[in-house]
């Protein structure tokens, strides 16, 4: 029997999450839940006066007082943003409080294809266009030391926002907002480039709250609940941690998305994307929203993107709207047809999935899109799962990378490492543990696989290779409610390091019939007996075995305003499984 992911060459097991000391299974399901992730169920009554304080980042009181002063003087502020979802919603979120506050303020957002990713001196030059005073970078900067120096040569000031990790040297900014940077204190390090941005207008209105500004100029102070949406659709989008400041922005911001309280560009991508606010979860975000607003900086040009987010109309939102929508098909397209030719390219492995297959993948076509590649590395990093660099030939001899990784390896740091041990190798490198950006010499790539994968062979195990399917335990049949489902959604945002439950129980399959020529709906009756239950896998071969096990979610569907209980499977195997380890983590 096939499991819902063709890759039978990946050993999985099935692990159950460890209770800390104290918390006994037959606890409240919630606070099990919220324990194992290291939580504490009391967090969903928190609200935003719980977050941590914006003045505790470090340059929070230079950054303010040069945006004041911008304000004061009428000098022009141009906002620099990045060309992904964080980047889209922080330059939204900026422009937006900006403006309320009654600031000149412009954005541009480099096209990746024409001049790559960050502060560059020939993004500086075309601002200069512009005529500014101030350049903001949003969800970037950290790293620009050349356009940084560059845009203060010709006279300019520099705020850069910013949350990812510094390299060896720090720009000359005029201020530095990163809670990633070098003697930030504020513990706030898991925040998105939205995040960051929202921290930057909430100090600057309070500072002009306290310089009686909105008084002096006749103008309401800005709402920012109204750029919460903004906030929760970056943050699940950049899947940074969900940890609890994370947890309660994305829970503001769904709570407005919920009530129909969306921007008009947030409502039409809904609309887009055939969801209806009410139930929305983070997923419907991550899945939904994000691909569509991120095909426009991946195939053309993110400006789209962030003019849907500014629209202010329901016409323009949806106009736009639509032409994310297009993007996104042509986009997945294209997806679907380099991951064919990537399979076709590792088929040259007598055994796919196992020792021949390097533990640091890189895969390289010259005809691959470069906007596409991030995507290519994640599929592969899922169906195979180990570390994946994809590039793409970007002409004049160079390849552009990108990389995902698994856990217990961290990308940035093997990168470094390697660029440390051959300075020649790497043109230019960033990102984080899951995620990298880089370029090299189209010459260099085969020596730079094989030293990745050396590299990746001294950070992991064979044990680190296996696909370990965590789960919560199993439900007890009366727990098989549409309260329960409820419940979970209730308990939420779910998204990264705070997984959303998953459960394995042994059902008999009473019915199953293939749906879209690639799913399967089932109905499935718990061993210990009950009700049949409706259950949904996606890309599953119809089952073999009438005992199975089950890897599961709980899930609300929603059809002609009726909610029902419906279990999403993630994984089936026999019930008595032969080839998969199955064991249970000691609390």
């Amino acid at each position: 029997m096939a499991a819902i992911e063709d890759v039978s060459s990946v050993r999985r097991r099935i692990e159950r999450r460890p209770l800390p000391k104290g918390l006994a299974p037959s606890a409240p399901l919630i606070d099990r839940l919220f324990g194992a992730r290291g939580a504490d169920s009391h967090d969903t009554s928190l609200g935003l006066e719980s977050l941590c304080p914006p003045s505790a980042l470090k340059d929070m009181d230079c950054a303010t007082g040069l945006l004041e002063d911008a304000l004061a003087r009428t000098r022009k502020i141009i906002v620099i943003a990045d060309f992904d979802v964080d980047g889209a919603t922080s330059c939204a979120l900026a422009v937006r409080v900006l403006r309320a506050c009654g600031a000149d303020v412009g954005y541009i957002v480099p096209n990746r294809f024409e001049y790559g990713y960050g502060l560059t001196p020939e993004i500086v030059d075309l601002a200069v266009a512009h005529h500014p005073d101030i350049l903001m970078t949003v969800d970037h900067g950290t790293t620009s030391v050349e356009g940084v120096a560059h845009a203060r040569a010709l006279g300019l000031k520099v705020l850069v926002t910013d949350h990812h990790l510094c390299g060896g040297v720090l720009p000359d900014a005029n201020a530095l907002v990163n809670p990633n940077q070098p003697g930030d204190t504020s513990g706030a390090t898991t925040l998105a480039g939205v995040g960051v941005a929202l921290y930057v207008m909430i100090a600057l209105r309070a500072r002009l709250r306290d310089a009686g500004w909105f008084a002096l100029k006749g103008i309401p102070e800005p709402n920012l609940a109204k750029v919460m949406d903004l906030v929760a659709l970056g943050t699940v989008a950049d899947v940074v941690p969900l940890d609890g400041n994370n947890r309660l922005l994305v829970r503001e911001g769904l709570k407005r998305i919920n009530r129909g309280q969306a921007c008009a560009g947030i409502a039409a991508l809904l609309q887009a994307a055939r969801r209806n606010p009410g139930l929305l979860s983070a997923a419907d975000l991550g899945f939904a929203v994000a691909p569509r607003l991120n095909a426009a900086g991946r195939l053309s040009d993110m400006s789209t993107g962030i003019d849907c987010l500014l629209a202010d109309h329901s016409e323009e939102a949806e106009r736009t709207a639509a032409q994310l929508d297009a993007l996104n098909l042509e986009r997945r397209a294209i997806e679907e047809r380099m991951t064919v030719e990537a399979l076709a390219l590792l088929d040259r492995f007598e055994d796919r999935g196992g020792e021949a297959l390097p533990w640091g993948l890189c895969i390289f076509d010259e005809t691959w899109h470069q906007g596409v590649i991030g995507i290519l590395a994640g599929r592969l990093k899922e169906r195979f799962h180990r570390p994946v660099i994809a590039f793409a030939d970007v002409g004049q001899g160079v390849l552009k990378g990108s990389g995902r990784s698994i856990p217990g390896l961290h990308l940035r740091d093997v990168l470094q490492e390697m660029s440390a041990a051959q300075p020649a190798l790497l043109d230019r490198f960033g990102g984080h543990a899951m995620a990298v950006g880089l370029t090299l010499a189209r010459g260099h790539l085969d020596e730079f696989g094989t030293l990745f994968d050396a590299q990746v062979r001294k950070w992991l195990t064979v044990t680190d290779l296996e696909r370990v399917l965590w789960t919560d335990g199993s439900l007890a049949t009366a727990q098989f409610t549409l309260e329960t489902a409820e419940l979970l959604h209730a308990a939420g945002p779910w998204g990264q390091s705070f997984p959303e439950p998953v459960f394995d129980n042994c059902f008999q399959i009473m019915e199953q019939r293939v749906v879209g020529s690639r799913h399967l709906r089932l109905k499935l009756r718990p061993a210990e007996g009950g009700a049949a239950l409706d259950a949904i896998a996606f890309n599953q071969d119809p089952c073999h075995e009438r005992e199975v096990r089950a890897v599961f979610r709980v899930d609300l569907n929603e059809y002609q305003g009726a909610r029902r209980l419906q279990l999403v499977v993630e994984h089936l195997e026999p019930a008595s499984p032969a080839s998969v380890e199955c064991r249970i983590m000691p609390a």
